[in-house]
């Protein structure tokens, strides 16, 4: 596993690398059997430090967990903690309702678009498209069930995601509704 462990504006020494190594080889060898890479960054805020963790696995899961405390070491115990607890719940959820997968996740990729926002309406009818877009780039969009994406996009705390439908091939879409539900949208071209 590749690991980037990085400080806003903090140096990180080798004796916490290597606790936060160790931990996170621990964290992810229970649960998930192919880890890619991990990104964790400390920050300081106040009397406070920060810990963000993301760890990426091969089977498209991506878990992501913050912890904050007084002590640095205390920090990443926090966001470790929380990311333990996700990995097992999408273990369980893995082993109680969907097959194991034996395939990592295919991706392919898309553009992606950052549009300005605007003001008022009257600014927004001023403006035509090509201007409102501040930043370009390329995002991946993983091919799995309905079920897989609906756990992703939970554990990832995202309040939607867009994947390619595995049974059709077709690009879906899961959302969180305002009601705490699920929504899911499915645009198969039906007519034929």
């Amino acid at each position: 596993m590749r690991y980037q462990i990085s400080g806003k504006q903090i140096d990180i020494g080798e004796a916490l690398s290597a606790h936060v190594e160790s931990n996170l080889n621990e964290t992810v060898g229970k649960y998930a059997g192919r880890p890619t890479d991990a990104t964790v960054i400390f920050s300081k805020s106040g009397p406070e430090f920060h810990c963000e963790a993301v760890i990426h696995l091969s089977t498209g899961l991506t878990a992501q967990a913050k912890g904050h405390a007084h002590d640095i070491y205390a920090a990443f115990d926090s966001a470790s903690e929380k990311m333990d607890k996700q990995l097992r719940r999408y273990k369980r959820r893995l082993k109680d309702h969907h097959r194991e997968r034996v395939q990592p996740v295919e991706l392919s990729t898309a553009p992606s678009y950052i549009l300005a926002s605007s003001e008022s309406e009257d600014d927004a009818q001023e403006q035509d498209l090509s201007s409102m877009i501040i930043a370009e780039m390329e995002t991946s969009i993983p091919s799995l069930s309905v079920g897989e994406a609906v756990m992703q996009m939970e554990i990832a705390h995202a309040p939607v995601l867009v994947f390619r439908n595995e049974g059709h091939s077709g690009i879906n879409v899961v959302y969180r509704r305002e009601d705490g539900n699920i929504g899911w949208i499915d645009p198969r071209n039906t007519s034929n």
